[in-house]
Protein backbone atom coordinates (compact mmCIF):
# COMPACT_ATOMS: atom_id res chain seq x y z
CA UNK A 1 0.00 0.00 0.00
CA UNK A 2 2.67 2.74 0.98
CA UNK A 3 4.52 1.38 -2.44
CA UNK A 4 1.12 2.64 -4.51
CA UNK A 5 0.81 5.48 -2.30
CA UNK A 6 4.29 6.89 -3.29
CA UNK A 7 3.38 6.16 -7.01
CA UNK A 8 0.11 8.47 -6.80
CA UNK A 9 2.07 10.55 -5.04
CA UNK A 10 5.11 11.18 -7.80
CA UNK A 11 2.51 10.67 -10.72
CA UNK A 12 0.32 13.17 -9.64
CA UNK A 13 3.07 15.82 -8.97
CA UNK A 14 4.57 14.47 -12.28
CA UNK A 15 1.38 15.59 -13.86
CA UNK A 16 1.05 18.80 -11.49
CA UNK A 17 4.92 20.05 -12.71
CA UNK A 18 3.72 19.40 -16.59
CA UNK A 19 0.54 21.41 -17.21
CA UNK A 20 1.02 24.54 -14.09
CA UNK A 21 3.10 27.10 -15.78
CA UNK A 22 2.97 30.26 -13.91
CA UNK A 23 0.46 31.24 -11.23
CA UNK A 24 -1.97 33.18 -13.36
CA UNK A 25 -2.91 29.50 -14.62
CA UNK A 26 -4.94 29.62 -11.34
CA UNK A 27 -7.03 32.46 -12.97
CA UNK A 28 -7.52 30.57 -16.09
CA UNK A 29 -8.88 27.65 -14.08
CA UNK A 30 -11.81 29.66 -12.61
CA UNK A 31 -12.09 31.97 -15.66
CA UNK A 32 -12.64 29.68 -18.46
CA UNK A 33 -15.53 27.67 -16.78
CA UNK A 34 -17.63 31.06 -15.33
CA UNK A 35 -17.38 32.41 -18.75
CA UNK A 36 -19.12 28.75 -19.97
CA UNK A 37 -21.67 29.32 -17.21
CA UNK A 38 -22.52 32.72 -18.24
CA UNK A 39 -22.43 31.80 -21.66
CA UNK A 40 -24.97 29.35 -20.85
CA UNK A 41 -26.89 31.43 -18.60
CA UNK A 42 -27.68 34.20 -20.90
CA UNK A 43 -28.41 32.36 -23.98
CA UNK A 44 -31.17 30.03 -21.93
CA UNK A 45 -32.74 33.05 -20.05
CA UNK A 46 -34.29 34.84 -22.62
CA UNK A 47 -35.89 31.55 -23.91
CA UNK A 48 -37.42 30.57 -21.02
CA UNK A 49 -38.99 33.70 -20.37
CA UNK A 50 -40.34 34.47 -23.28
CA UNK A 51 -41.76 30.97 -24.12
CA UNK A 52 -43.63 28.48 -22.49
CA UNK A 53 -40.65 26.66 -21.42
CA UNK A 54 -41.54 27.48 -17.46
CA UNK A 55 -44.75 25.10 -18.08
CA UNK A 56 -42.73 21.93 -18.39
CA UNK A 57 -39.82 23.26 -16.37
CA UNK A 58 -41.21 25.52 -13.58
CA UNK A 59 -37.10 25.64 -12.77
CA UNK A 60 -36.66 27.84 -15.93
CA UNK A 61 -39.15 30.56 -14.46
CA UNK A 62 -36.79 31.57 -11.50
CA UNK A 63 -33.34 33.00 -12.38
CA UNK A 64 -31.78 32.03 -9.10
CA UNK A 65 -32.50 28.55 -9.75
CA UNK A 66 -31.80 28.20 -13.62
CA UNK A 67 -27.88 29.30 -12.51
CA UNK A 68 -28.04 27.15 -9.51
CA UNK A 69 -28.64 24.24 -12.15
CA UNK A 70 -26.10 25.57 -14.58
CA UNK A 71 -23.74 26.42 -12.19
CA UNK A 72 -23.77 22.21 -10.79
CA UNK A 73 -23.71 21.32 -14.46
CA UNK A 74 -20.49 23.32 -14.76
CA UNK A 75 -19.10 21.93 -12.11
CA UNK A 76 -19.37 18.43 -12.39
CA UNK A 77 -18.17 18.86 -16.19
CA UNK A 78 -15.34 20.28 -15.09
CA UNK A 79 -14.44 16.90 -13.36
CA UNK A 80 -15.31 14.80 -16.18
CA UNK A 81 -13.81 17.22 -19.16
CA UNK A 82 -10.30 17.74 -17.08
CA UNK A 83 -9.94 13.80 -16.96
CA UNK A 84 -10.46 13.71 -21.47
CA UNK A 85 -7.62 16.66 -20.73
CA UNK A 86 -5.27 14.18 -19.04
CA UNK A 87 -5.94 11.63 -21.01
CA UNK A 88 -5.60 13.33 -24.20
CA UNK A 89 -2.17 14.72 -22.70
CA UNK A 90 -1.00 11.43 -21.35
CA UNK A 91 -1.40 10.16 -24.94
CA UNK A 92 1.58 12.33 -25.96
CA UNK A 93 4.35 10.22 -23.69
CA UNK A 94 4.17 7.68 -26.27
CA UNK A 95 6.60 10.00 -28.33
CA UNK A 96 8.71 11.08 -25.55
CA UNK A 97 9.40 7.56 -24.30
CA UNK A 98 7.83 8.06 -20.98
CA UNK A 99 5.46 5.33 -21.72
CA UNK A 100 8.51 2.93 -22.17
CA UNK A 101 10.14 3.60 -18.94
CA UNK A 102 6.37 3.19 -17.26
CA UNK A 103 6.06 -0.58 -18.45
CA UNK A 104 9.82 -0.64 -17.06
CA UNK A 105 8.87 -0.13 -13.70
CA UNK A 106 7.80 -1.97 -10.84
CA UNK A 107 5.07 0.51 -10.18
CA UNK A 108 1.35 -0.86 -10.83
CA UNK A 109 -0.38 0.15 -13.91
CA UNK A 110 -3.49 1.08 -12.29
CA UNK A 111 -2.27 3.09 -10.21
CA UNK A 112 -0.60 5.36 -12.78
CA UNK A 113 -4.38 5.74 -14.45
CA UNK A 114 -5.62 6.61 -10.96
CA UNK A 115 -3.01 8.80 -10.52
CA UNK A 116 -2.34 10.56 -13.28
CA UNK A 117 -6.13 11.92 -13.38
CA UNK A 118 -6.19 12.61 -9.79
CA UNK A 119 -3.42 14.99 -10.10
CA UNK A 120 -5.88 16.18 -13.06
CA UNK A 121 -8.52 16.90 -11.30
CA UNK A 122 -7.95 18.34 -7.89
CA UNK A 123 -5.47 20.87 -10.10
CA UNK A 124 -8.17 21.45 -12.71
CA UNK A 125 -12.04 21.52 -10.45
CA UNK A 126 -10.51 22.51 -6.71
CA UNK A 127 -10.87 26.19 -7.47
CA UNK A 128 -14.07 25.66 -9.33
CA UNK A 129 -15.55 23.75 -6.74
CA UNK A 130 -14.90 26.65 -4.09
CA UNK A 131 -16.56 29.08 -6.63
CA UNK A 132 -19.93 26.87 -6.85
CA UNK A 133 -19.98 25.99 -3.31
CA UNK A 134 -20.03 29.97 -2.41
CA UNK A 135 -22.43 30.86 -5.49
CA UNK A 136 -25.01 28.07 -4.61
CA UNK A 137 -24.25 29.64 -1.28
CA UNK A 138 -24.93 33.11 -2.02
CA UNK A 139 -28.26 32.19 -4.05
CA UNK A 140 -29.69 30.95 -1.85
CA UNK A 141 -30.51 27.98 -3.83
CA UNK A 142 -29.01 25.21 -1.81
CA UNK A 143 -31.84 22.48 -0.53
CA UNK A 144 -29.89 20.13 1.74
CA UNK A 145 -31.64 16.91 3.60
CA UNK A 146 -28.38 16.86 5.99
CA UNK A 147 -25.08 18.23 6.41
CA UNK A 148 -23.53 14.61 5.78
CA UNK A 149 -25.21 14.51 2.35
CA UNK A 150 -22.19 17.30 1.00
CA UNK A 151 -19.86 14.24 1.79
CA UNK A 152 -22.40 12.13 -0.87
CA UNK A 153 -22.12 14.58 -3.42
CA UNK A 154 -18.01 15.04 -3.49
CA UNK A 155 -18.10 11.17 -3.20
CA UNK A 156 -20.53 11.32 -6.27
CA UNK A 157 -18.08 13.43 -8.21
CA UNK A 158 -14.75 12.20 -6.91
CA UNK A 159 -15.30 8.19 -7.87
CA UNK A 160 -16.90 8.34 -10.87
CA UNK A 161 -14.70 10.80 -11.95
CA UNK A 162 -11.63 8.68 -11.08
CA UNK A 163 -12.75 5.72 -12.71
CA UNK A 164 -13.88 7.71 -15.82
CA UNK A 165 -10.16 9.25 -15.86
CA UNK A 166 -8.67 5.67 -15.12
CA UNK A 167 -10.52 4.11 -18.46
CA UNK A 168 -9.45 7.01 -20.76
CA UNK A 169 -5.99 7.32 -19.70
CA UNK A 170 -5.94 3.22 -20.20
CA UNK A 171 -7.40 3.76 -23.52
CA UNK A 172 -5.65 6.82 -25.03
CA UNK A 173 -2.20 5.54 -24.04
CA UNK A 174 -2.49 2.58 -26.76
CA UNK A 175 -4.73 4.30 -29.57
CA UNK A 176 -3.56 6.54 -32.03
CA UNK A 177 -6.75 8.25 -32.42
CA UNK A 178 -6.52 9.88 -29.48
CA UNK A 179 -7.35 13.72 -30.75
CA UNK A 180 -10.32 11.62 -32.68
CA UNK A 181 -11.61 10.55 -28.95
CA UNK A 182 -10.87 13.84 -27.12
CA UNK A 183 -13.30 16.15 -29.81
CA UNK A 184 -16.28 13.37 -29.26
CA UNK A 185 -15.89 13.61 -25.61
CA UNK A 186 -15.95 17.24 -25.73
CA UNK A 187 -19.20 18.85 -26.72
CA UNK A 188 -21.54 15.70 -27.45
CA UNK A 189 -20.08 14.83 -23.46
CA UNK A 190 -22.23 17.97 -22.30
CA UNK A 191 -25.05 17.58 -24.68
CA UNK A 192 -25.77 13.74 -23.88
CA UNK A 193 -25.38 13.72 -19.92
CA UNK A 194 -27.80 17.27 -19.53
CA UNK A 195 -25.24 19.14 -18.05
CA UNK A 196 -26.52 22.62 -19.80
CA UNK A 197 -30.48 21.18 -20.46
CA UNK A 198 -32.76 19.05 -18.16
CA UNK A 199 -32.14 14.92 -19.18
CA UNK A 200 -35.81 14.90 -19.94
CA UNK A 201 -36.51 16.82 -22.94
CA UNK A 202 -33.66 14.96 -24.97
CA UNK A 203 -34.94 12.26 -27.48
CA UNK A 204 -35.25 8.96 -25.64
CA UNK A 205 -32.09 7.20 -27.98
CA UNK A 206 -30.01 10.06 -26.91
CA UNK A 207 -30.95 9.33 -22.73
CA UNK A 208 -29.91 6.12 -23.49
CA UNK A 209 -26.78 7.19 -25.12
CA UNK A 210 -26.12 9.55 -22.25
CA UNK A 211 -26.59 6.45 -19.27
CA UNK A 212 -23.20 5.24 -20.58
CA UNK A 213 -21.73 8.13 -19.07
CA UNK A 214 -20.76 8.37 -15.43
CA UNK A 215 -21.33 12.52 -16.09
CA UNK A 216 -25.22 11.71 -15.77
CA UNK A 217 -25.36 9.93 -13.00
CA UNK A 218 -23.17 12.59 -11.12
CA UNK A 219 -25.41 15.14 -12.37
CA UNK A 220 -28.46 13.27 -11.35
CA UNK A 221 -27.38 12.81 -7.41
CA UNK A 222 -25.69 15.64 -7.33
CA UNK A 223 -28.44 17.93 -8.34
CA UNK A 224 -30.77 15.95 -6.38
CA UNK A 225 -28.79 16.21 -3.10
CA UNK A 226 -27.88 20.16 -3.54
CA UNK A 227 -31.28 21.74 -5.21
CA UNK A 228 -34.13 19.00 -5.10
CA UNK A 229 -33.63 18.07 -1.13
CA UNK A 230 -33.55 14.27 -1.85
CA UNK A 231 -32.69 11.82 0.69
CA UNK A 232 -29.71 9.32 0.50
CA UNK A 233 -32.65 6.88 0.11
CA UNK A 234 -34.34 8.24 -3.04
CA UNK A 235 -30.92 8.77 -4.57
CA UNK A 236 -29.72 5.37 -3.74
CA UNK A 237 -30.41 3.65 -7.26
CA UNK A 238 -28.48 6.31 -8.90
CA UNK A 239 -25.34 6.28 -6.32
CA UNK A 240 -25.73 2.28 -6.46
CA UNK A 241 -25.70 2.82 -10.75
CA UNK A 242 -22.66 4.83 -10.44
CA UNK A 243 -20.92 2.48 -8.17
CA UNK A 244 -21.40 -0.42 -10.28
CA UNK A 245 -20.20 1.70 -13.76
CA UNK A 246 -17.13 2.91 -11.93
CA UNK A 247 -16.76 -0.40 -11.02
CA UNK A 248 -17.22 -1.50 -14.77
CA UNK A 249 -15.06 1.50 -15.75
CA UNK A 250 -12.03 0.22 -13.76
CA UNK A 251 -12.40 -3.44 -14.95
CA UNK A 252 -12.46 -2.17 -18.11
CA UNK A 253 -9.10 0.08 -17.48
CA UNK A 254 -7.17 -3.12 -15.82
CA UNK A 255 -8.03 -5.37 -19.30
CA UNK A 256 -6.83 -2.78 -21.57
CA UNK A 257 -3.52 -2.19 -19.56
CA UNK A 258 -2.90 -6.20 -19.00
CA UNK A 259 -3.68 -6.87 -23.33
CA UNK A 260 -2.18 -3.49 -24.56
CA UNK A 261 0.91 -4.03 -22.70
CA UNK A 262 1.43 -7.69 -23.07
CA UNK A 263 0.92 -7.04 -26.85
CA UNK A 264 3.34 -4.46 -26.42
CA UNK A 265 6.08 -6.93 -25.26
CA UNK A 266 5.23 -9.40 -28.04
CA UNK A 267 4.95 -6.62 -31.09
CA UNK A 268 6.77 -3.88 -30.31
CA UNK A 269 3.99 -1.55 -31.02
CA UNK A 270 2.17 0.64 -28.82
CA UNK A 271 -1.45 -0.28 -30.11
CA UNK A 272 -4.31 -2.61 -29.06
CA UNK A 273 -4.30 -4.04 -32.22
Amino acid sequence: MSHALRVFAAEALKQHRRLFGQPIVVFSMLVWPVLQLATTYYTLRPIATASPAAANWPLAADPDRLLAFLATGTLAYAFFFSLVQSAWHLSFERTTGTLELLFLSPAGRLTLMLANGAGALLQNAWLLTCFTVAALTGFGTLSVSAWWMYGIVLLALLVPAAAWGAFLNSLLVFSRDSAFLYTILDEPLWFVSGVRLPHFVLPAAIQVVGAVFPLTGSLIAVRGALLEHRTLTELAPTLAALGALSALLLAAASVILRVGEARSQRTGKLSLA
